[in-house]
C-alpha cells in the first residue's frame, strides 16, 4: 500500500487524551532502495512520484518535506516478469539514469565468495556525510559548459522525438539530466569543463528509459541503445 512507503497518521494516547501523530514511512531517508520495484502495485509505485519529483510527501491534508540529500535507487529483474507491473512512462522519467548491471568479474566474484563463505564480518564504514554530498552536488553544478554543447544536448533530445522507429521520444527532463550528469562526469574525472565525450557517454543511461520504440522497431529487435548509437553517429557527437 502507498502508506507503507510514505507513512501514515496514527492515534496516540497520552495522559488520557488522544491525538493524531504522523508516523513517517521508509521514504523519509537520504537513500531509498526500492528492490524489484516492478513487483509493487501501481498505487504503491505512484506513491513515489511526488517524493521523487517534489521532494515532499502529502498525507491527508498535510505536506511533509523530505530531508536533503534524497536519492531513490530502484532495481528490476529483467528475467522473471510474471506478476510484475511495468513502470509507467511518467514514473520512468523521474529516474535520472538507467544503468545495466553486468555479472561481476572473476576477481570480484572471488571476493564475493570469500566474503560470504568465511568467518569475517565486514563492517560498513561511513565514508561521507550528508553535508559533504550537498557540497559536491553544488560543485558539480558550478562546472561550466559551453553554449554549443548545451545546444547539442537539446538537439540530441529533440531528435529522439522525430526519429523513425521511435513512438515517443525523451522529455525535457532528459536535456536537464544530460547536462547535470555530464557535469558530474567531468567533475569525477578531475576536469573543470564539460566535453563532447561527456555528452556521448551519458546519453545512454539518460535516454534509454525515456525512448519508447514503435511496435515495428520492437518486432525487428531494435533496442533504445541502438537508436541512441545511430543518433549520435548522425550528429557526430
Amino acid at each position: 500500500m502507498p502508506a507503507d512507503i510514505t507513512g501514515t497518521t496514527i492515534i496516540e494516547e497520552t495522559d488520557g487524551s488522544k491525538q493524531f501523530r504522523f508516523q513517517p514511512g521508509p521514504v523519509f531517508a537520504n537513500l531509498v532502495l526500492a528492490d524489484e520495484i516492478n513487483r509493487a502495485s501501481p498505487k504503491t509505485q505512484s506513491a513515489m512520484l511526488e517524493a521523487m519529483q517534489e521532494k515532499q510527501v502529502t498525507v491527508g491534508n498535510n505536506t511533509y518535506q523530505l530531508e536533503k540529500p534524497f536519492f531513490v535507487l530502484a532495481t528490476q529483474n529483467p528475467i522473471e516478469m510474471e506478476g510484475t507491473f511495468p513502470l509507467p512512462e511518467a514514473q520512468l522519467d523521474r529516474f535520472l539514469l538507467k544503468i545495466f548491471m553486468e555479472y561481476p568479474s572473476f576477481d570480484d566474484e572471488l571476493k564475493i565468495m570469500d566474503r560470504y563463505t568465511g568467518n569475517s564480518e565486514p563492517q560498513a564504514l561511513r565514508v561521507i556525510t550528508k553535508e559533504e554530498i550537498l557540497t559536491l552536488q553544488q560543485l558539480c553544478r558550478d562546472i561550466p559548459i559551453s553554449d554549443d554543447l548545451k545546444k547539442e544536448a537539446v538537439k540530441l533530445v529533440l531528435t529522439t522525438r522525430s526519429w523513425e522507429g521511435v513512438q515517443y521520444g525523451a522529455s525535457p527532463r532528459a536535456s536537464i539530466g544530460l547536462i547535470l550528469t555530464s557535469k558530474a562526469r567531468a567533475f569525477l574525472l578531475g576536469r573543470n569543463y564539460v566535453s563532447a565525450e561527456d555528452l556521448h557517454v551519458m546519453s545512454y543511461p539518460i535516454l534509454r528509459h525515456r525512448i519508447i520504440l514503435s511496435f515495428e522497431s520492437e518486432r525487428k529487435g531494435l533496442t533504445p541503445d541502438q537508436v541512441i548509437t545511430e543518433i549520435l553517429k548522425e550528429m557526430k557527437i
